[in-house]
């Protein structure tokens, strides 16, 4: 059986291996595979294992011989399902693998737009401390949390993860979800509508899939509902958020600051209005990227396979 990965690189830079993936047949992997070499690169291939490579009908059509695609992420929009399911071909995904590390780096962003850690630090090293009259210093606002609301839009794995985190420093919860699951115990949590979860949260962080209904989600409009000391967080997916909406906010002083992991073009080749909005955090789609949460990925999307070799497919999407 031939397998191919198609954009292994960002899965595993080196630091992993794919030997449990070679048990299975002969494999080769490529660190990056445009749209216009998919359909030479994985030619005769059963199994595609794939991130961002994508798999259109035209491809699929175009591919006779392949049985199974393996989404290496939660998303799969990468892959025309429709067409795959009509074909015959089985696609999966990999649903659980970052929940603790996503929620984990939503508080970095979170605590990093209360302290700014890594600007004081810097001020440090270039001497400002050891020049200062005073034993402390500071040079931006500096916030407490416990006592705030954090407010949830999308309630699923990573949203409840980030609310845990969110109440173990001492803030309320409150949680928008479309389809609204069983509420978080043993924290001060409350189900809101979506236009009061914004206009009362200190920090909306977002959670949501992006779906149509979502895509644009917080627009001017939205955030102008924001309190102006109120932080936004986006570490879903980029389109959520309209951009320019965003940046001029932070720089009319609408809202306080955000923390963005993600933007609609990645990676961002045409720049982004945020990167030089007032009070805005933008990192590189690296929530996911602990070597835990890699590991696991790893670990599951190789599972998803042999599932599919032994005729009984999970984590199955088309």
């Amino acid at each position: 059986m031939r397998i191919v990965v198609l954009d292994g690189y960002c899965l595993n830079p080196g630091d992993l291996n794919w030997n449990a993936l070679r048990a299975m047949g002969e494999v080769e992997v490529f660190d990056r595979t445009p749209e216009a070499q998919v359909v030479e690169r994985a030619a005769g291939a059963t199994v595609a294992l794939t991130n961002k490579s994508p798999f259109s009908a035209a491809t699929l059509a175009a591919l006779p011989e392949l049985k199974y695609i393996g989404v290496l992420a939660t998303g799969y929009n990468i892959v025309d399902v429709a067409a795959a399911r009509e074909r015959g071909v089985v696609v999966t995904n990999v649903p659980t693998y970052g929940t603790h590390s996503v929620g984990q780096f939503t508080m970095a962003l979170l605590l990093e737009l209360c302290h700014r850690i890594g600007h004081h630090s810097d001020l440090v090293r270039a001497g400002e401390w050891s020049k200062n009259a005073d034993w402390s210093f500071w040079r931006s606002q500096q916030v407490e949390l416990a006592g705030k609301q954090f407010g949830v839009i999308g309630f699923g794995r990573i949203g409840r993860q980030a609310a845990l985190a969110a109440a173990g420093l001492g803030m309320k919860i409150a949680a928008y979800d479309a389809n609204p699951g069983a509420p978080l115990e043993g924290v001060d949590f409350q189900w809101m509508g979506l236009d009061e979860l914004i206009a009362t949260s200190d920090v909306v962080s977002l959670h949501c899939p992006l779906f149509p209904e979502t895509k644009g989600l917080m627009n001017e409009e939205r955030i102008g509902k924001m309190k102006k000391s109120a932080f936004l967080l986006n570490t879903s997916r980029g389109p959520l958020i309209v951009e320019q909406d965003l940046a001029d906010a932070l720089n009319n002083g609408v809202i306080a600051g955000a923390g963005i992991d993600v933007v609609p073009q990645e990676p961002p080749v045409d720049g982004s209005p945020l990167f030089s909005a007032k009070n805005c955090i933008v990192t590189p789609h690296m929530a996911w990227a602990t070597l835990e949460a890699r590991g696991r990925l790893m670990d599951i999307a190789v599972g998803n396979v042999r599932a599919f070799v032994a005729g009984a497919p999970v984590n199955q999407v088309g």
